[in-house]
């Protein structure tokens, strides 16, 4: 048995969370529904901003493996922050093993990200990447990657040279030791940015890789869902679609499967793709079917939409229990 039945490497960041109205957006200056990067001086004036915040760990990635260990799993993080305060409280409130330390002060600070949730659910957030920028393949212990079934990657990652070297040594040293690698896309204004190298990963190392209607028509400039699907199949042997309240589409193996969605208003939308992720990934550790490991996914992406923040506040093992999924 391995230490870890799964492992992430992501950007470790902040959230800071304030519910606010459209006009405040347009006030602002801030495009609904998107994550933009944004400079230091822009955080400082967005954070200053925003009233009623809240504070927790996140990071995509990083809110997957959260959940995936509240459902279980043996859990590992690989992130850079700063030993400062937020670093500090980073590295003890991540929900898996934070496997880096913080480093020494003097670098740029931990990163953080203003979440602006409107009434509609919609999430609209500025990133500074601070440090978790700098996150390169010294930060990658090989032994921790390979001693994982599973490990979970970022794209975002790909906006620097230092975090695709840290990114194909980690899917590389999982790899060769048995386990299974994938990728979230994260954006489709991250997949535009990377196109040629995300295919390129996905057809080379990549065992599964999740990714929702836009990013997957992006990835592959298909004409419709089917086209670009059919195309991630040939390059991919697990193929993860996700569509908002519409179905959940996964190809594996050549065979198609439909999660059915019950659409509910979201209070909160932030968190929702990578929660399903953090389910489907628990389904896929412990040897469930797709259909079933398609439906913890939908039931972890229900749960996180229906409050605010990115991380499951209920019992989600309890949820499957009474969805039929365990025993």
């Amino acid at each position: 048995m391995k230490r870890y039945q799964i492992a992430g490497i992501g950007n470790a960041i902040v959230d800071v969370i304030a519910t606010v109205d459209d006009l405040f957006l347009d006030h602002m200056g801030i495009r609904k529904g998107i994550m933009q990067l944004v400079e230091r001086e822009r955080a400082e004036v967005l954070y200053g901003a925003m009233k009623d915040r809240a504070e927790a760990s996140g990071g995509s990635v990083a809110n997957t493996l959260a959940g995936a260990g509240r459902m279980g799993l043996r859990a590992a993080f690989v992130g850079r922050v700063n030993d400062d305060a937020l670093g500090r409280f980073y590295a003890t409130d991540t929900g898996a093993d934070f496997v880096n330390p913080p480093v020494a002060q003097g670098e740029l600070p931990t990163s953080r990200s203003m979440i602006f949730v409107t009434p509609d659910g919609e999430r609209s957030m500025n990133t500074y990447l601070g440090i978790s920028a700098e996150l390169g393949p010294e930060d990658v212990d090989e032994s921790v990657m390979a001693e994982s079934e599973i490990v979970f990657l970022e794209g975002y990652l790909f906006d620097k040279d230092k975090g695709k070297e840290a990114f194909l040594k980690a899917a590389r040293a999982c790899r060769s030791a048995g386990g299974r690698a994938g990728i979230a896309l994260s954006d489709p204004f991250c997949v535009d940015r990377h196109r040629s190298d995300f295919r390129a990963l996905v057809a080379q190392d990549m065992d599964y890789v999740i990714g929702n209607e836009q990013e997957w028509v992006s990835l592959y400039q298909a004409n419709d869902l089917d086209d670009a699907l059919a195309q991630a199949m040939r390059d991919c042997p697990l193929v993860v679609c996700t569509r908002s309240g519409d179905p959940v589409t996964i190809m594996s193996q050549g065979l198609r499967t439909e999660v059915p969605v019950t659409r509910v208003t979201p209070v909160d939308a932030t968190g929702a793709g990578d929660q399903f992720a953090a389910g489907f990934l628990y389904g896929l550790a412990t040897g469930r079917d797709m259909a079933t490991a398609g439906q913890m996914g939908v039931i972890a992406a229900t749960e996180v939409i229906g409050h605010i923040g990115a991380r499951p506040q209920s019992d989600l093992r309890a949820a499957f229990r009474r969805a039929g999924l365990v025993a």
